[in-house]
Order: C-alpha cells, then sequence, then structure tokens
C-alpha cells in the first residue's frame, strides 16, 4: 500500500511557490503584494511558504492584485520543486498530474519522445567518459 500523502500532490506548496514566482515576476515586494491584496503581509508570506491554507477569496484578491488570471495559479511547470530525492519526486507527481489532464494519443508521443532524448542523454555521458 502506498502512502497517500507521499502520493499526492501538495497544492498547497504548488500555489504557494506560484504565488511568490508571480510576485517576483512583477518585481513586488511581499509587503506590497499584500497592501494591494488588503491584506496582512504574514497572512501572504504563510500562503507563499504554504503554512497557511488559503481561502478563495483570498486567492482572488491576491490575483487581482497581481492583475492576472486565476488560471495562472495553477501553472506550475515552470516552478522549482526544490532538490535532492524529495524535489524528483515533487517533480514526476507534477509531470504525472500535467500528463493525466491530455489525451492517450499525447501522452504516448510524450513518452516515445522522452524516450529519445534519454537515449541521447545516456549516449552523450557513455560517449564523455
Amino acid at each position: 500500500m502506498t502512502n497517500q500523502k507521499t502520493d499526492e500532490i501538495d497544492l498547497k506548496v504548488l500555489v504557494g511557490k506560484r504565488v511568490r514566482q508571480l510576485r517576483k515576476s512583477q518585481g513586488l515586494t511581499q509587503s506590497e503584494l499584500a497592501e494591494k491584496a488588503n491584506m496582512q503581509e504574514s497572512y501572504l508570506a504563510g500562503i507563499e511558504r504554504a503554512v497557511r491554507n488559503v481561502s478563495l477569496d483570498s486567492l482572488a484578491r491576491v490575483l487581482a492584485a497581481l492583475e492576472v488570471e486565476p488560471i495562472e495559479v495553477f501553472r506550475f511547470g515552470g516552478l522549482d520543486t526544490g532538490e535532492g530525492l524529495e524535489g524528483k519526486q515533487a517533480t514526476i507527481r507534477l509531470l504525472a498530474a500535467f500528463l493525466n489532464e491530455r489525451s492517450l494519443e499525447e501522452v504516448e508521443l510524450i513518452r516515445r519522445l522522452a524516450t529519445d532524448v534519454m537515449a541521447t542523454i545516456d549516449s552523450e555521458k557513455n560517449r564523455q567518459e
């Protein structure tokens, strides 16, 4: 039996990281964004660090302050998910969630492409050794 907690995507962590990424991409400090979103800076910091369960109302205020569409907070593709085994597992879960939204044909195409890319990487490694 697998551990359900490790198999789940931690949405709270991903949303927090994405809010931070969006804020920083606009050159805003936590204080500035919190003021624009009409919330306490400590609450915003808690969202970004994933120690707060953000309500939909609060998330809507943050997104309005950032002037982005709600879907933007769920675009996790460019996130740094961490280092080491934990980061690798988080990245694999994120990839699985992404692939789950695609058709079987698209998933199979991506699998074949990944196989080709890995063969190229392995070949390059062997050539350098």
